[in-house]
């Protein structure tokens, strides 16, 4: 159902198979940024509340932990086969909510959809090792088990992706989940949480808790949650990573990022140029693995920026379920922020080659509107290239040299994601062994990973050890497990008190 502009609805909590309102008054307003009117109030939980959803993943653990791989893996293929079915309907609240295209959000869904396929294979990836007679008639077997109630703390831009990056893996080994989701937009979290419950999944299993700082405290120091899954900006994740590790838990937090893609003189410019429009202004710019930099080496630059000043002109901004290449940004004073940089930029002697501050829109004039801005002659003490901007702009920094374009990347605080255009075999080996970066895009500007590869990257983009889905993913979400047996015969027996050998 299509709701009217004045018309609004309460977005609550999910636990124990069914919405759960909470005790607190505390609610934000949800606003549509193609309009830029608002649509629905968001629960802000107490920390009451969230120790009621916390408690009821709590209770589910026991019998899911217990239930069959095979019971599992089938609920795992029932919620993907209704996901595939319904996933128009998600994509449709995605773009109420968020402001990404349609064409966005499907694709959104069908990233996160990988990891769910990914995941009904969690028999295989769950096996473990069995070593027959490791002494004399002593086997030694290794298992992975789930480790409990796990949280998920997801951001506004990706909000069916990034929860299913953690969750269908989380839940086929077995733990029970609460997902926290950006309060921007909350939506999609109960969508997927009633799809679960039409798959079959038990009660209490998955479980979502609406809120702000006071529900991401509790998840960080309530005992009873056992692992953090983070994605945001870098100073909540090291706010993330630092507390839920300093009340026990096991936890990844993927953090920020300021991407560069370098372009060599024997690129394809062509490729490169269709390459940063599509990775620098898809999603409004709001990906962790937009391209925001862009390094071009030698004296290609005049061209380079030209062609993509011509593609960004092309480009069709407005209301995300119309027929447009960009929708806005999120919220109003989120516009207003990413503007301030290119306010800055110009003041800083940056050259606004198109300017996105005063786009002519197909949409209501409401909207959190901001078009596609790239700016050229962008030095490295500006903040429009410092700070990740989290919008359509894309900066343009030129080098004279292959080894001043990688020090460049490397010398940055951030190490997500990276990618070089060139057609010289050599030098795109020699850059993917030496950059500083997790994940790397040869000829490819938003190298995201497979989802039977892992996702994150280095430095201030990720605290802790373990990596987003893919084996990395299982093992984050799993604990190992050694069992040492023998079985006594009659030809055992007496006694001996020396250190048991290996023999």
């Amino acid at each position: 159902m299509t709701l009217a502009p004045t018309e609004t609805r309460t977005i609550s909590h999910w636990a124990t198979g069914a919405g759960f309102a909470g005790s607190s008054d505390r609610t934000a307003s949800v606003t549509n940024p193609a309009t830029g009117a608002v649509t629905g109030a968001v629960a802000l939980a107490s920390a009451t509340d969230a120790k009621a959803v916390i408690d009821a993943a709590a209770a589910a653990f026991p019998a899911w932990r217990d239930t069959s791989l095979a019971k599992r893996t089938s609920v795992l293929f029932a919620f993907r086969e209704l996901l595939n079915a319904r996933k128009h309907e998600l994509a449709e609240i995605i773009t109420a909510e968020h402001g990404k295209v349609i064409s966005d959000a499907i694709g959104e869904i069908s990233r996160g959809q990988e990891v769910v396929e990914f995941a009904c294979g969690i028999a295989h990836l769950l096996k473990g090792g069995m070593t027959e007679n490791a002494s004399t008639k002593v086997d030694v077997a290794s298992l992975r088990q789930p480790l409990g109630p796990v949280a998920i703390i997801s951001p506004f831009n990706f909000p069916a992706m990034v929860p299913m990056w953690f969750f269908p893996i989380a839940i086929a080994a077995g733990n029970t989940v609460v997902l926290k989701p950006s309060e921007k937009d909350p939506s999609a979290a109960i969508w997927m949480a009633k799809l679960w419950a039409e798959a079959g999944l038990p009660d209490g299993v998955f479980n979502v808790l609406q809120g702000d700082k006071v529900a991401v405290d509790e998840l960080l120091t309530n005992r009873t949650i056992k692992a953090i899954s983070f994605v945001g900006s870098t100073p909540i994740a090291q706010y993330v990573y630092s507390t839920g590790t300093a009340h026990g838990k096991r936890v990844q937090a993927l953090g920020g990022a300021k991407n560069h893609a370098i372009v060599l003189p024997d690129a394809d410019l062509d490729l490169a140029a269709d390459a940063m429009v599509n990775a620098g202004f898809g999603s409004a710019g709001e990906r962790c693995m937009a391209i925001s930099a862009l390094v071009a080496v030698g004296d290609i630059a005049d061209e380079l920026v030209a062609k993509i000043a011509q593609r960004t002109a092309g480009l069709k901004v407005g209301d995300g379920t119309r027929n447009t290449d960009m929708g806005p940004l999120v919220t109003q004073a989120h516009r207003d922020k990413v503007a301030s940089y290119v306010d800055a930029g110009e003041a800083d002697g940056a050259t606004i080659v198109v300017d996105g501050r005063g786009v002519a829109v197909d949409g209501d004039n409401s909207g959190f509107w901001l078009g596609p801005t790239l700016i050229d002659h962008v030095t490295t003490d500006m903040s429009v290239y410092t700070d990740e901007i989290f919008g359509p702009v894309l900066s343009v920094v030129r080098v004279e040299t292959y080894d001043e374009a990688i020090d460049l990347v490397n010398s940055g605080p951030f190490g997500n994601g990276t990618a070089i255009f060139t057609n010289d075999g050599g030098a795109a080996r020699r850059f993917q062994n030496e950059i500083e970066v997790g994940m790397v895009g040869i000829n490819v500007p938003i190298p995201v990973p497979t989802a039977y590869y892992s996702f994150g990257g280095w430095k201030n983009s990720l605290f802790g050890d373990t990596h987003a889905h893919g084996m990395e993913g299982v093992h984050f979400f799993t604990r190992g497990k050694v069992v040492t047996t023998r079985w006594l015969d009659p030809s055992h027996g007496g006694i001996n008190l020396g250190f048991p050998e290996n023999n």
